[in-house]
């Protein structure tokens, strides 16, 4: 490979990231303008949940990987996504409502977009495989755990869905698929869609992790 399809190799990988990272902010930004509603906040309000869900994850991965500043504050274009979501969630309020469970379906579609990018943007900063993965499940579930404390819930990866495990899974195929050379696109694709479907799956099927024991009152298992 010559000089030049390198360069035009990079530059196309450089557009799937750019791409999937604002498709997963505006995915975010549905689920957190949908909850924040829901909670009966204000225009502002559902548009502050929606910033924060859909960019939230990713400004502490920049900070992890010394991407300063973050991206969600200096590129126009995740604010712009993440208002243009917010409007539509306030405009669209019929068209939301006949979804089915909608911020369960945008925020796995955002799961399974963050843990992929997330993974990807710290590889590009030349951090290890162990680095990415773990920077990878943070993108995908800070916003969602931001929206989570914000709106006085009890966050989703705290209990027993199956949430993080889930992006766990889609980083670690990103990850361990650069690692073996496959074509960029499509690991990325097999990764999210592994990520969306696991978490989709189980909310349908109702899978849940294996939790703990509780001890009684008398202190008997």
């Amino acid at each position: 490979m010559n000089v030049h399809e390198l360069a035009l190799a990079g530059l196309n990988d450089h557009r799937l990231f750019t791409t999937l990272d604002l498709a997963g902010t505006f995915a975010f930004a549905i689920s957190g303008a949908i909850a924040a509603r829901d909670r009966g906040l204000d225009w502002f309000g559902v548009a502050v949940i929606a910033f924060t869900v859909a960019c939230g994850g990713g400004m502490v991965r920049d900070l992890c990987i010394g991407a300063v500043p973050p991206a969600g504050l200096t590129d126009w274009r995740y604010l712009a996504v993440a208002m243009v979501a917010a409007l539509m969630t306030i405009a669209a309020n019929g068209l939301v409502v006949r979804l089915a469970h909608p911020v369960i379906l945008f925020d796995s579609i955002g799961l399974g977009l963050f843990a992929v990018t997330g993974a990807q943007k710290a590889m590009i900063f030349g951090h290890n495989a162990e680095v990415a993965v773990l920077l990878g499940v943070v993108t995908a579930v800070g916003g969602g755990l931001a929206r989570d404390v914000l709106l006085n819930r009890v966050p989703v990866i705290l209990q027993r869905e199956i949430y993080a495990s889930a992006a766990l899974v889609g980083a670690g195929i990103e990850v361990l698929g650069e690692r073996l050379g496959w074509l960029s696109s499509s690991r990325t694709w097999v990764a999210l869609v592994v990520c969306f479907a696991l978490r989709y799956l189980s909310l349908h099927y109702k899978w849940n992790l294996p939790h703990s024991s509780r001890r009684d009152d008398s202190g008997t298992d």
